[in-house]
């Protein structure tokens, strides 16, 4: 018992005591803790250490897998929620009768597509993954999927709106990831993230 209140002690006191300031080294973390997406308060976080070596070609894929996984989590956000509200299509997904408005939102609606749908579907992504969604022509950055066809005036904007718009693309994409998230959990739980 004694040991105990005298580690306690030497700990309080070590908790205490003078620092010596220390001046921070040039790591290859701090590489990219100018680069897009790391804003205050948290700047660049990198917990589990995927580019503490420095590797630029390592960064800029796992920026294009964010990227691509934030677009899908933003479209996977709006899909739940029209699902919810209860808006679906006329007529049937089926020929053997089955009804759009047969199929619930969430979870269970994967019970009840039939699965010839289900293989659309998900044929319908392999084929946008494979032969679509590239960057084919390097683009102007990380994720441009443009390839020199489509513009939507993005050329227009000037250099320091593009790295706006672009940084709240990223953020709104971790945002949805974590709402999707949050929105499937909740289901499988029973309890309704939506008001009635």
């Amino acid at each position: 018992m004694k040991l105990a209140i005298l580690s306690l002690i030497a700990g309080y006191a070590a908790a205490f005591a003078p620092v010596n300031e220390v001046t921070r080294t040039s790591t290859n973390l701090n590489a990219f803790e100018d680069a897009l997406g790391s804003q205050p308060p948290i700047g660049f976080w990198d917990p589990l250490g995927l580019v503490e070596d420095g590797n630029q070609a390592n960064f800029d894929r796992l920026r294009y897998v964010e990227i691509k996984h934030g677009r899908v989590a933003m479209l996977a956000n709006v899909g739940y929620l029209v699902g919810a509200s209860g808006l679906r299509f006329g007529g049937s997904i089926s020929y053997d009768g089955t009804q759009f408005s047969d199929i619930p939102g969430g979870f269970d609606a994967l019970g009840k597509i039939p699965d010839a749908g289900l293989f659309q579907i998900f044929a319908l992504c392999g084929l946008l993954e494979i032969f679509v969604m590239k960057d084919i022509t390097g683009g102007e950055f990380i994720g441009d999927f443009r390839n020199e066809s489509l513009d939507f005036g993005w050329d227009t904007f000037d250099d320091d709106t593009k790295l706006s718009k672009r940084a709240i693309e990223l953020n709104n994409g971790r945002a949805a990831m974590m709402g999707i998230l949050a929105l499937m959990v909740h289901e499988k739980l029973g309890v309704s993230l939506l008001p009635n």
